[in-house]
């Protein structure tokens, strides 16, 4: 009998070199959600080149109108979701103090509070696997996985965070990878 599946909520899944021609070249992606039904996930590191009030039709706070839309992955492009933080989120569905939410209604709600500390990253569409999916591309050695935080979701940035995550990995072959130019011929 195997032991209970390792179960990746929670954790940072980063491409390990073998993803090259697909929309998750050099992507850092939370795993929001991963169980027996299959995973879900948002790009941290893609931007949209828009912000919020560009693409969304409401009647958003300015503060989130302004904040750049993020692409959180291939399925679903028009969907919304949302990462938010607080200094206490007693139902933190990701990991403790960070929330995902998908309701433009609770968006609303978290941009009108007030809170000097507060972060919210938005995202249109997000990445998906099917049952056993994951756990499959984890055994080919397509991602490297490495604890989240709140800082690497919020501050570090989005356009240096694969980079600067494999890097700090340690290791020459890390090393080397967080070098190599996107175009191989480069080399």
């Amino acid at each position: 009998m195997s032991g209970p599946a390792k179960y990746l909520k929670g954790r940072l899944l980063l491409d390990g070199g073998g993803l090259r021609g697909s929309f998750f070249h050099r992507t850092v992606v939370l795993v929001c959600e991963h169980n027996a039904e299959g995973a879900f996930g948002l790009v941290l590191n893609r931007s949209a080149g828009n912000k919020v009030g560009e693409v969304l039709v409401a009647d958003l706070p300015d503060l989130l109108k302004e904040s750049p839309l993020f692409l959180g992955g291939p399925v679903q492009p028009t969907a919304l979701s949302f990462l938010h933080s607080d200094s206490f989120i007693p139902d933190a569905n990701v990991f403790p103090n960070l929330a995902l939410g998908h309701s433009l209604d609770d968006l609303l709600e978290i941009g009108e509070s007030f809170s000097p500390v507060k972060k919210v990253k938005m995202f249109a569409g997000y990445a998906s696997w099917s049952p056993g999916q994951l756990e499959m591309e984890m055994k080919r050695k397509s991602w490297l996985t490495v604890p989240a935080s709140l800082e690497l979701v919020f501050e570090a940035p989005p356009e240096q965070l694969w980079q600067t995550i494999i890097k700090s990995k340690g290791g020459w072959k890390n090393k080397l990878l967080s070098q190599m130019p996107d175009d191989l011929s480069l080399n």
